[in-house]
């Protein structure tokens, strides 16, 4: 799988939360030294915890060797399957791997099979870990995360519980070092992300808003949960608590690799192996879970000899949610977001969706609900009665009365959505020229976020141009 405003913990956000007091099971004074990140001194939270031993992956070692081919070998003796002529590769050197066919595959044909005994899944972490541990830790997160919504900040911690389970599990396994049966599959994974949680503030000044806005999320994201198992209910050692290092790449593997399924219940899985699957708009292979937990990657088609095998990690349309979670570019995107943030309301107003408002990067073309988002817009600051009529015809598909006013503001609407993409390009201009002035050694994530801005650049000039051609 590929590598992959912000939570900066100020002070005068850092002592609010210490004031959090609806949880019967978390007193202030326990939030607050969570907070500051002081040592711990009750042993009793850590009733649990032991002498790390030996042999752990060193995490914070961004070059060290992915022993990829050892992991398969473990996952084999495990009951791992795959197809005939189905290898790891990589392009890089390394770096980054995947999977891919030497001798073709043919459509429904199982590619891998991995057997649940060693798919990591999060509703089996309470049963591992014990219930009472989980849901104090978990409250705690749900707090954390209200508290962020009352200052502003959206979180859905509720959706991102097995998540947080997932990271659990992980750490737990990664503090046994060599005596964990994962560490083989532990010592297959990347060390350096370029993911929205692993960026920095500095990083997401170089981002246009939306992409900004996203990868500070992820970033929001990790910092709740890193707060919230400071409390020490889990039963992790304390120095693994404490190696934040640890803890954002517990983070990554766990948000970077896992499935989802909704029956019976809503999980979060990891099956090793198939997780080196890389992603594309035009994916070939699909992964599913049976109801015992085993995972099988099938063929969606005839896959020919010599192809790379892939699935889908986000919707293809908008390649800007995928950077900010999994931290690169797709290279096959067609379309990207026509980046209208500062239109959220009517956006929603309208009952449309990001993935509706694009932009073609092939030509610059803008989508028809772009100019409706643009027009609702100005209609509301002009003419409300106007704007109310516009907006009720856009919801219900009336194309007639949309297309009248359409026609009626045209030109107000062009030099609006002008206006919009001059100031996009100005902005990616000046947003990359900073980006290219750090210092790779201590921000080596500026060539994707540099590639994420020239994306943008690229195709709002063809839409500039297409604009300037209009009139």
């Amino acid at each position: 799988m590929k590598l992959s405003s912000s939570l900066i913990f100020t002070s005068s956000y850092l002592g609010a939360v210490s004031g959090f007091s609806s949880l019967p099971s978390v007193s202030k004074r326990t939030v607050s030294t969570l907070v500051a990140e002081r040592p711990f001194t009750s042993s009793q939270i850590y009733q649990y915890a032991t002498t790390a031993p030996e042999g752990l992956v060193n995490v914070a070692d961004i070059w060290s060797e992915r022993d990829v081919y050892s992991m398969e070998q473990w996952a084999t003796q495990y009951g791992m399957q795959k197809a005939d002529g189905v290898e790891l590769y990589s392009e890089d050197g390394g770096s980054d791997y995947s999977l891919m066919t030497n001798s073709g595959v043919a459509a429904g044909e199982t590619v891998i099979w991995v057997p649940s005994s060693i798919v990591i899944n999060s509703a089996s972490v309470e049963q591992e870990f014990g219930a009472g541990c989980l849901q104090q830790v978990e409250a705690v997160l749900i707090q954390i995360d209200e508290f962020a919504a009352m200052k502003g900040t959206a979180t859905d911690s509720y959706y991102r519980l097995p998540l947080f389970r997932l990271m659990v599990r992980i750490l737990a396994e990664w503090e046994k070092g060599q005596d964990s049966v994962y560490f083989p599959w532990l010592n297959s994974l990347p060390r350096q992300f370029f993911n929205g949680a692993s960026m920095t503030k500095r990083c997401f000044e170089c981002l246009p808003p939306y992409a900004g806005w996203l990868a500070s999320t992820e970033r929001t994201n990790y910092g709740h949960f890193n707060m919230a198992l400071k409390q020490g209910y889990v039963p992790l050692n304390p120095e693994t608590i404490m190696d934040r290092e640890a803890v954002k790449w517990a983070y990554n593997v766990a948000l970077t690799r896992f499935h989802e399924i909704w029956q019976p219940d809503r999980q979060k899985l990891i099956a090793p192996m198939a997780d080196m699957l890389n992603h594309a708009a035009e994916h070939n292979c699909e992964i599913s879970f049976d109801y015992e937990g085993n995972c099988q990657v099938t063929a969606l088609y005839d896959i020919p000899a010599g192809s790379p095998l892939t699935i889908s990690l986000g919707d293809p349309t908008n390649p800007t949610p995928i950077f900010a979670i999994y931290g690169f570019l797709p290279q096959d995107c067609a379309t990207i977001f026509c980046k209208a943030m500062h239109l959220d309301k009517q956006i929603k107003e309208l009952g449309y969706e990001f993935s509706e408002l694009l932009i073609q990067t092939e030509t610059g073309e803008i989508a028809p609900k772009v100019w409706d988002v643009f027009l609702y817009d100005l209609l509301q600051k002009s003419d409300p009665n106007s704007a109310q009529e516009f907006g009720m015809a856009c919801r219900n598909d009336d194309e007639s009365t949309k297309q009248y006013y359409l026609d009626q503001y045209y030109s107000y609407t062009l030099e609006a959505l002008k206006e919009h993409v001059f100031g996009i390009l100005n902005s990616a201009d000046k947003l990359t020229m900073r980006a290219q002035s750090y210092d790779l050694e201590t921000h080596p994530r500026v060539p994707v976020i540099v590639a994420h801005n020239q994306l943008v650049i690229q195709t709002f000039t063809m839409t500039a141009t297409l604009l300037q051609q209009m009139g």
